[in-house]
């Protein structure tokens, strides 16, 4: 019986998705998150590495990474609110954050581009909120673009409205979901 299996970087594909390990980043982590956050980002609309470095060291239980293979390749970034203003653009630098507080915003939902598509920002979103669950939060806000409201839809998330926010130049729409 003959298989299409093969092994590329210490990884095993086959019939079944190789599942990622998720975990919160780390100090080691800033530079690869950095990388991604570059390469999936318009240059308007990328955080910079003094940002990614911040949301880490503030708020590591809110900055969810996936590793495959050793690799990351993808991360969740979030901080939390007791009112949530999403266009307020101070709270990417994480004023007004408070870990204790019930509601979630996620700043960055990115996985590297040569693995898009194959369902891990599913897989990545997926674990985000089970963790959000188990920190008993209420709700997990996000903007995305136009292009990405019925994905994010399908993961559970409902349409709020067209954000007052124009960060990068770009258009936003508000979702959410609560849990």
């Amino acid at each position: 019986m003959c298989h299409n299996l093969f092994f590329h970087n210490n990884i095993f594909f086959g019939l079944y998705m190789i599942l990622p390990i998720f975990r919160p980043a780390i100090e080691q982590d800033i530079l690869p998150c950095f990388h991604i956050e570059s390469i999936a980002y318009d240059a308007s609309e990328a955080a910079t590495i003094e940002k990614i470095t911040l949301r880490i060291n503030q708020y590591p239980q809110g900055f969810l990474v996936a590793e495959l293979g050793g690799e990351i390749i993808g991360f969740i970034n979030s901080g939390c609110a007791h009112e949530v203003a999403m266009s307020d653009e101070s709270f990417k630098e994480l004023i007004g954050h408070d870990p204790l507080a019930s509601n979630v915003v996620i700043m960055s939902v990115v996985i590297e581009p040569k693995y898009q598509g194959k369902g891990y920002s599913s897989l990545l979103m997926q674990g985000f909120i089970n963790k959000m669950k188990g920190d008993n939060k209420s709700s997990i806000h996000l903007m995305c673009k136009e292009q990405y409201v019925d994905l994010y839809k399908k993961m559970g998330y409902s349409y709020v409205k067209r954000s007052d926010s124009n960060y990068g130049g770009v258009s936003w729409h508000e979702m959410v979901i609560m849990l």
